[in-house]
């Protein structure tokens, strides 16, 4: 566009020209002594615009020829530019494709180029992860971190991520918490600090992450339940030596996480090694008033004399509610027996065996019989028992 106008510059000036030379006789006189020179007018004109013109490209090409260095070096910057680009890219598509070796080669050139050097380093390092020749691995990951600020945390975040590959929980562990003490704690972070401090057995931080990535949506619910759940279960299990130490984690939980059966079961079962039956027993009792399940009332029977009798009576109120679970039936079963109420125990195992004919059922039951000294009965019992599958 810029071309044609000036062509139509030209022409109009051509024009201009051809009509003021047919109408107008001026001239110009040049006298230096003794030399006289006479021109047209137009001529004149024609000559100007021509030394102007000569004088403008002179300029030019003075300049073009002061700068061509400075436009050699832009030239080859250029060029190198373009060569760790396609370098970079040759090097990105190789990683998605699985060629390892060929990404390690691709990004060492744009490495080597010098443009993105601190990116070009992490791919480097991350294929050589995928190689598994941790020396070079380390060795690209050094070059990176010399490479600036701008790619600090790129790097912690694929330091982290590679050991925790290696199962190198401590590790993965202090670069991502020296990357939160540097800047912003992001979600991607803090998923992959949830899985180091959960390899590293810190329940404490496992719950504490947990409920914070859920809290934001960053973790499926079900997920975030059950880091929760395996790290209240640990901490229940280091307090499980000592009655107190124990009530006091307990208490400390959220009720919500009081009434999950797999948290309320293991609480139970510390609670009942610590003979602390009553405990035991509060800890079922309001898991099983949220949610009902099987496990809980299954672990329900297992009581001490003393606490059998005040069982009893809360599982025969249930029993309204569930007349036909063969679990609870058994339950009541066995807590008779505690009772040594013998009639009550036989018919409630009898009954659990009218709903499901279950193993533990025919054993009890057998166990029961034997005692009351009926032999043969106790024996057919034994023979279910072991024909039974479940």
């Amino acid at each position: 566009m810029k071309g044609l106008f000036w062509l139509l510059a030209v022409f109009a000036a051509a024009v201009a020209l051809a009509v003021v030379g047919r109408t107008q006789e001026g001239y110009v006189l040049f006298v230096y002594p003794p030399y006289r020179v006479e021109l047209s007018l137009v001529l004149f004109a024609i000559l100007l615009a021509a030394g102007f013109f000569a004088a403008y490209l002179s300029l030019r090409l003075l300049v073009h020829t002061l700068r061509l260095p400075e436009y050699v070096r832009a030239y080859r910057l250029r060029r190198r530019r373009e060569g760790a680009l396609d370098a970079m890219s040759s090097a990105a598509l190789a990683y998605m494709e699985g060629r390892y070796a060929r990404a390690e080669k691709q990004a060492e050139a744009a490495f080597a180029a010098g443009h993105w050097p601190g990116l070009s380093a992490l791919l480097a390092a991350r294929s050589a992860h995928q190689l598994r020749v941790r020396e070079r691995r380390d060795a690209w990951l050094a070059r990176a971190a010399s490479s600036g600020d701008a790619v600090e945390t790129a790097r912690l975040v694929t330091q982290a991520e590679m050991l925790l590959e290696e199962h190198d929980y401590p590790g993965a562990r202090e670069a991502l918490q020296r990357l939160h003490l540097s800047g912003p704690k992001h979600i991607a972070s803090l998923r992959l600090l949830l899985r180091a401090e959960h390899g590293a057995r810190n329940w404490d931080e496992v719950l504490r992450l947990a409920a914070h990535l859920a809290r934001r949506g960053a973790i499926p619910p079900a997920l975030a339940e059950e880091y929760k759940a395996q790290a209240i279960l640990e901490l229940l299990a280091r307090s499980a030596g000592d009655a107190r130490s124990l009530g006091e984690s307990w208490r400390r939980l959220a009720a919500a996480d009081q009434f999950n059966p797999r948290v309320a079961a293991a609480a139970a079962r510390h609670a009942r090694e610590l003979d602390a039956g009553a405990f035991a027993r509060e800890i079922i009792e309001k898991a099983l008033a949220q949610e009902w399940d099987a496990r809980l009332v299954e672990l329900y029977g297992d009581a001490p004399a003393a606490e059998a009798m005040a069982r009893i009576e809360r599982a025969e109120r249930w029993l309204r509610e569930h007349a036909d679970d063969a679990g609870l039936l058994r339950t009541l079963g066995r807590l008779c027996m505690r009772a040594e109420l013998w009639g009550k125990a036989q018919n409630y195992l009898e009954t659990s065996l009218s709903f499901e004919a279950g193993r533990a059922t025919h054993l009890e039951l057998a166990q029961l019989l034997e005692r009351l000294g009926r032999s043969a009965e106790a024996a057919k019992h034994f023979r279910l028992a072991a024909e039974s599958v479940s």
